[in-house]
């Protein structure tokens, strides 16, 4: 029965109406659950009756087939600390092996320093063939510059195996510009050990019990919270499920997408909670000059009893045999229950590959792209570096606990609110960051923030 469930958690989730993005944007809606029974045949190899596993090589067909050859060139941020990169090293050996006639080169760089290269190449025109990128309006905004190559006559021959509801942060206009791979959560991890020591057995599940386990850890002298201050997508990490969980998926999603405007008292009150968590001394004070992968191994050491980040961190926790008996997964508490509810998440398909329309090699790039986007979604789903946005394929049964955690929080949500500084422009997002910057440092309190930020930004 194990495969079984998996196969109707993956299917819940892949029936999820997401928050989506650009011109192609949806409302926050319910997903009824009987949906996901009704779509179990969109995982027929995760069933009971399991069919052969699927061979996990790319289709060597047509391109393969050409003698023709090529040389690609990718940019990702698949270093060697990144969770990610073992699907795209399988990926990349399966595709080579796969497309002989095709020199692959692959170059990973750091999140942050990413995020200026890839835009000053954009700029520059300068892009690789292909190359990983934000989904919505980090992605919108390179489409809206002519920069990219449109997928959709490839993505006919892969419809069947990517459903349409995974595109709808790389659609733009009515036309397909992404490849995107696994899709992730913010998910709220607990060391059960420490939270133990303060007398709980659970992760709580109201925001006044959180209040009070927070409490309690620090009377045993523990640390509730560690939050890395040098990487700011980190805080978001925390600010934004602290906003959604008060004033709800909607509003949190429209303020993004410039629907509505930043002047919120409920937002502003929303960024007094969180600064009040980090003024009662529930954070790591040290940790606003610390890098995530700092914070991560803090947290996996047992110096904080919470941290909140990317679902992807499963495949991590999964692999350290000691750390994985302890940590738990679920989603943070509503704050405000008159505006917001339980099963309202950040996150969705994000991770994406797309292709450089100044590629000499699109045509056969976007091919490449779409194989290999298929190989590191199946790889990272069973690593457990998230939930597939392709239909899994081949025996899924090795995955983690912590990613069927995760797939049954996503089975019974209703709503996600993409990454803010994802959902927003360029300028939007470096905008908003600076001020969410200021948060952490308690330098700017709500209502300066959401000031602010009506003021910068529209």
């Amino acid at each position: 029965m194990k495969k079984r469930l998996v196969s109707m958690l993956l299917a819940g989730a892949m029936a999820l109406s997401l928050v989506a993005c650009g011109s192609a944007a949806a409302p926050a809606a319910e997903a009824p659950a009987a949906e996901a029974p009704a779509a179990e045949e969109a995982a027929p190899a995760a069933k009971e009756e399991a069919a052969p596993a699927a061979d996990t090589s790319a289709d060597t067909s047509a391109e393969a087939a050409s003698d023709e050859a090529i040389t690609l060139n990718m940019w990702c941020i698949a270093t060697e600390s990144d969770s990610n990169r073992h699907a795209y090293e399988a990926a990349i050996a399966d595709m080579q092996a796969a497309y002989p006639n095709i020199t692959f080169n692959w170059e990973a760089f750091e999140n942050q320093s990413y995020k200026t290269k890839i835009k000053a190449a954009v700029s520059a025109d300068e892009l690789p063939d292909i190359f990983f990128t934000w989904s919505c309006a980090f992605l919108g905004d390179f489409v809206d510059a002519g920069k990219v190559y449109c997928l959709d006559e490839v993505y006919k021959k892969y419809a069947s195996e990517l459903p349409e509801v995974m595109l709808g942060n790389t659609t733009y206009d009515g036309k397909h510009y992404g490849v995107p791979t696994t899709m992730n959560i913010v998910g709220l991890f607990a060391n059960m050990d420490l939270l133990k020591e303060a007398g709980y057995d659970e992760i709580p599940g109201t925001y006044d019990e959180f209040i009070a386990c927070c409490d309690a850890l620090k009377a045993k002298n523990i640390i509730p919270f560690g939050c890395a201050g040098k990487e700011t997508w980190c805080v978001t990490e925390y600010l934004e499920s602290v906003i959604e969980k008060s004033v709800g998926a909607q509003t949190l999603n429209d303020i993004f997408l410039g629907k509505a405007t930043w002047n919120n008292a409920d937002v502003g009150a929303a960024v007094d909670t969180f600064q009040s968590l980090v003024n009662n001394g529930y954070f790591d004070p040290s940790g606003i000059g610390l890098t995530n992968d700092e914070v991560k191994a803090n947290f996996m050491d047992g110096k904080y009893a919470f941290y909140m980040n990317g679902t992807w961190n499963c495949a991590d926790f999964a692999a350290n045999e000691e750390f994985y008996n302890k940590v738990k997964v679920s989603e943070f508490p509503v704050i405000n229950a008159d505006k917001a509810k339980l099963g309202q998440l950040i996150g969705g398909p994000s991770d994406t590959l797309a292709v450089a329309a100044s590629s000499p090699n699109a045509e056969r790039a976007a091919d490449y792209a779409m194989e290999l986007g298929k190989l590191i979604c199946h790889y990272g789903y069973l690593d457990g570096c998230g939930l597939p946005a392709w239909t899994p394929y081949g025996d899924t049964s090795s995955v983690n606990g912590l990613t069927q955690a995760v797939a049954e929080i996503v089975a019974k949500a209703d709503s996600m609110v993409l990454f803010g500084d994802t959902a927003m422009n360029a300028d939007d997002a470096n905008t908003y960051l600076s001020y969410v910057d200021q948060v952490y440092g308690c330098q700017v309190d709500g209502t300066q923030f959401i000031e602010g930020l009506a003021k910068d930004i529209r």
